[in-house]
């Protein structure tokens, strides 16, 4: 199964709805595809997080006084007919059990179910507005960062494969940042991480997620690492996330209104480390 019919039948499938063959095949994709785990973890936390913290609420004892059912439960016509004669809870009723538009005369006593009724459905709204808020943005997000996650998979293959790793070849950090002027709309970080392992190797230009963006080129061993630059002025900052795709590892975390993604055949260790040279 592909990613995109995966996270069709993700909420299906953690509500139980789906049949043995499309189970087996969500839970092989799922054991193989980091991206598509995260988003069905992100679903199954909301899940639990609703059941287990939302309020339940029991009926008042002025109800249960109101009202006494025998052992072997009430039709809509007993229950009619014992509500008949209470001025706060009979007069909803007709004389056939059937809910009519109450008296405009109200005892007061009848304010308090109301209200409870009221305070209920206010709290239960809210509940429901945030729920489908998380659901809605974390689903967004997730369906957002795993297409960009496979542009730069994708990008990662095609430098290698036609020869295109580096437009400026160069180990100088110094060399490499001002070859970006003019190029771009802003001005990436070049840091020289050779004492650490992973010496620059050049730049590039690129274009992913509907823009140009500067690429740096690191190298760890014999490994090349893709480092994908880009503005993000309207996402906040977040921490380093590490995944995998098509058997690559990735990186990717924003910082100041930039986000950066890595991306490389390294170990994910080794990747863990260069992004965490990077973001400090």
């Amino acid at each position: 199964m592909t990613c995109e019919e995966v996270q069709e039948l993700i909420h299906p499938y953690i509500d139980g709805e789906l049949d043995l063959v499309r189970n087996v095949e969500i839970e092989c994709h799922l054991s193989e595809c980091e991206i598509c785990r995260s988003e069905h973890r992100c679903y199954s936390d909301v899940r639990t997080l609703v059941q287990g913290e939302a309020e339940y609420f029991a009926a008042p004892e002025i109800f249960k006084k109101r009202i006494a059912l025998n052992n072997n439960g009430a039709s809509e016509r007993t229950v009619g007919a014992a509500l008949r004669g209470r001025p706060w809870l009979g007069n909803i009723y007709s004389n056939h059990g059937r809910p009519r538009r109450a008296a405009p005369t109200v005892r007061s006593e009848a304010l308090l179910p109301r209200r409870w009724v009221a305070a209920a459905a206010a709290v239960i709204l809210a509940l429901s507005a945030l729920l489908l808020w998380t659901i809605f943005f974390a689903g967004s997000q997730s369906r957002a960062d795993n297409l960009l996650a496979q542009e730069v998979v994708a990008s990662h293959i095609r430098s290698m494969m036609v020869d295109h790793l580096v437009d400026v070849p160069s180990s100088d950090q110094h060399t490499v940042k001002p070859w970006f002027n003019g190029k771009l709309d802003f001005a990436p970080s070049v840091k020289d991480l050779a004492d650490n392992g992973f010496p620059l190797a050049g730049g590039r230009l690129d274009y992913i997620d509907n823009r140009t963006v500067a690429v740096l080129v690191y190298q760890r061993r014999k490994h090349s690492i893709n480092l994908f630059i880009f503005p993000s002025p309207n996402v906040s900052d977040q921490p380093v996330q590490q995944l995998s795709l098509n058997s690559y590892n990735l990186v990717h975390w924003t910082t100041s209104g930039t986000s950066y993604w890595a991306v490389s055949d390294v170990n994910s260790t080794d990747l863990s480390e260069f992004a965490k040279l990077l973001s400090q």
